[in-house]
């Protein structure tokens, strides 16, 4: 799924996993996954504590506090 293009960032998700978890979320939950989500694809630098490179990859893991 790509997200809106007017922002920095695209964002990607791949496969259903994603969909899978996130629909079993409450929605205080999905409200925060759509904020980190927006934070990520609106800076131009994004702060670790939401989008951590995974070492030996070419992944990235999205940190929802």
């Amino acid at each position: 799924m790509k997200m809106k293009e007017d922002k920095p960032h695209e964002i990607y998700i791949y496969g259903e996993d994603f969909w899978i978890f996130y629909n079993k979320q409450n929605q205080k939950v999905k409200n925060r996954i759509n904020w980190t989500l927006g934070i990520i694809q609106s800076l131009e630098r994004i702060p670790e504590q939401y989008f951590k490179h995974l070492t030996g990859t070419d992944l990235y893991e999205v940190r929802v506090k």
